[in-house]
């Protein structure tokens, strides 16, 4: 993971760490919009679940490419710079959605992508140079931010198609993600960055120093975002294919889901200090594959509720404790750029399968054992001994959060 100079500016750093955690925001509604908005596109533009699945390339193939730019310009012009100009970007995507045809909108998705890879590793980046000394509970708290406007995306989603204001909505989060770029934007001058170190150390070796680690991760950076996009972004088209609930319900029931996945992430730091981190991901794991088994039973909204809740709670730690020992095993910035890159690549390819195997086999519950699956992979993963046993390489996510 990325170093810094040394930081000596503790209101800069304050300033920097709130700064980045409200845009987090707007970047938590861009990232699952897609999810419930879905069944609505679907519609207007004619598209089977294999086509639907598609716009998920679109917008993780933008987000991929924007994310190998990102650390360009994090280097050129700061941190700053790349998380106010990747938001007016999702800004520009977000607003301009429904304003013509297929190809306008998949345009969109892919902008509001890109603008998502550019802010979202320059958010991390910066909240983990900034906070040296607490990083795990910074990251933990940003992704808290990240899962507060993952949880209300599929709300507002489905209020405002039951109001028929879908464009309003779009043009209201658009504005929220640029008023934040602009702020961003005129900090500058007025509070200290932190300065990205250039990784000078090459590439291959430090991969071939550690060889089974890295391989271990770079799966696991594959698999999480792809597993959590392919379930929680399905949800709603999943439960409006079942016929049972209203549409507006059917909109609305990802909240479950990324609502379980912010409590996760809010009482994980408690949990560490009583347990073991890899037995807490390994549990959670468990408990996540049992809701994502159980969604495909499920038919009313107490079960569907149970199950997405479920596969939330026990997702909610992974992707904080993998960053944790990314940081643990490997100290080079183009390895984490590198885990970004798969993060995303996963992010798109396995919604996609999930559309696919849908459209194969006649029925979206098929496509939702590609996620299934991707869990049942990261476990078997966790199963393996590969992370390092120097707890002090690392700042162990089990330090109590402080206040702000």
């Amino acid at each position: 993971m990325p170093t810094a100079e040394k930081y000596q500016a503790p209101s800069s750093a304050r300033a920097l760490t709130y700064a980045a955690y409200i845009s987090f925001v707007p970047i938590g509604i861009a990232t699952v919009l897609l999810g419930p908005m879905l069944p609505i596109l679907s519609a207007r533009w004619s598209m089977n679940d294999a086509q639907a699945g598609a716009l998920f390339n679109a917008q993780y193939f933008a987000s991929t490419c924007a994310v190998a730019l990102s650390g360009a310009l994090v280097m050129r012009w700061g941190y700053r710079f790349a998380i106010s100009f990747g938001l007016s970007l999702m800004a520009l995507g977000v607003a301009l959605l429904l304003s013509g045809p297929k190809v306008v909108g998949v345009l969109c998705i892919g902008a509001y992508g890109a603008g998502l890879g550019l802010a979202v590793p320059a958010g991390n980046l910066l909240v983990a140079a900034a906070n040296p000394e607490r990083r795990s509970a910074s990251l933990n708290t940003l992704n808290f931010f990240w899962s507060m406007g993952a949880v209300a995306c599929p709300f507002m989603v489905a209020a405002a198609a039951k109001s028929q204001h879908i464009p309003f909505f779009l043009f209201v989060v658009a504005l929220f993600a640029l008023v934040v770029a602009i702020r961003i934007a005129l900090m500058r001058g007025k509070v200290a960055e932190p300065t990205a170190a250039r990784d000078k150390a090459p590439l291959l070796p430090t991969i071939l120093s550690h060889k089974y680690p890295f391989v271990i991760l770079a799966a696991l950076f594959l698999l999480y975002v792809g597993v959590e996009n392919a379930f929680g972004q399905w949800i709603a088209s999943y439960v409006k294919s079942l016929g049972t609930l209203t549409l507006a319900v059917a909109l609305a029931t990802p909240f479950f889901f990324y609502s379980s996945l912010m409590v996760g992430r809010w009482v994980a730091p408690a949990l560490l200090r009583v347990i073991d981190e890899v037995r807490l991901v390994q549990g959670g794991l468990l408990l996540a594959c049992a809701g994502m088994a159980g969604l495909t039973f499920s038919r009313e909204l107490p079960t569907i509720a149970a199950s997405a809740i479920a596969a939330g709670f026990g997702l909610s730690s992974v992707y904080p404790i993998t960053i944790s020992l990314l940081s643990r095993n490997f100290a080079s910035t183009k390895i984490g750029s590198l885990m970004f890159v798969l993060t995303n690549i996963g992010g798109g390819l396995l919604p996609w399968m999930v559309g696919v195997f849908s459209t194969r086999f006649g029925a979206l519950k098929s496509g939702l054992y590609v996620p299934l699956l991707g869990c049942l992979g990261m476990y078997c993963l966790y199963l393996q001994n590969w992370t390092r046993s120097n707890p002090a390489a690392y700042d162990s996510p089990a330090q109590p959060r402080e206040s702000h």
